[in-house]
């Protein structure tokens, strides 16, 4: 059986998790605490992080980016980057704006503070950091709804890698009740076609212990 280790909201680990389900592949999932640093997951990605697929002939791959593209290759029955080489460029050039851009200056300030650090007990959150992420995600919000004036999906008409990239950060942002979707109905309007994807189900039933998600978070209609 192919494997995932993976992680509770982190997005890396749910980009995956999704481009796995769209794409109909079975896989099982464990929880991998990366903290612990176990010798066994290290032999399987020295870098000690998640998300790591195995797939059931031991093949063993690390970084989000690399699995889904990897995925791609190797099961191109359900295209998630794109048609032609335009659009797999614009596809890759939005997974990298939510993936590197909008995580350093959204997520890491807002789930990473706010719920990270004190699940992994490293001290109290940093005010100005969570402040920055609350003022920096209104540009990310108003970048979607622009993109989607134009285009059905983040990178064209179809449904893509660079969806689910966005959709994997806003999601763990939405956990914890910091995405002001009333002040982006664009957004919202997206984020809501996303969440009524069967491949998005299975995340809004994660949660982390002792901490409960905002009230609106399974709700695909908000």
């Amino acid at each position: 059986m192919r494997t995932l280790y993976h992680l509770w909201l982190h997005p890396f680990s749910r980009k995956v998790r999704i481009a796995l389900a769209e794409k109909k592949l079975d896989f099982e999932q464990r929880i991998e605490k990366v903290w612990e640093r176990r010798t066994e997951f290290l032999a399987l990605n020295p870098a000690g992080d998640v998300p790591v697929l195995v797939e059931a002939d031991g093949t063993t791959l690390a970084n989000s980016q690399v699995i889904c593209e990897y995925l791609e290759e190797v099961y191109p029955e359900i295209n998630l980057l794109g048609f032609d080489p335009a659009q797999r460029a614009e596809t890759r050039r939005l997974v990298s704006w939510f993936d590197v851009k909008f995580n350093r200056e959204v997520t890491d300030n807002l789930v990473g503070e706010k719920l990270m650090k004190r699940f992994l007990k490293l001290g109290e959150p940093h005010g100005p950091s969570i402040r920055a992420g609350h003022a920096n995600i209104h540009y990310h919000l108003d970048y979607i709804g622009f993109l989607t004036e134009k285009r059905r999906w983040l990178a064209g008409e179809n449904f893509s890698l660079a969806d689910v990239a966005a959709a994997s950060h806003l999601s763990a942002i939405d956990y914890i009740g910091d995405v002001p979707w009333d002040e982006h109905q664009a957004a919202r309007e997206w984020y809501a076609r996303v969440k009524s994807r069967p491949s998005f189900q299975p995340l809004l039933e994660d949660r982390i212990p002792g901490f409960t998600p905002v009230g609106h978070y399974e709700n695909v209609d908000f």
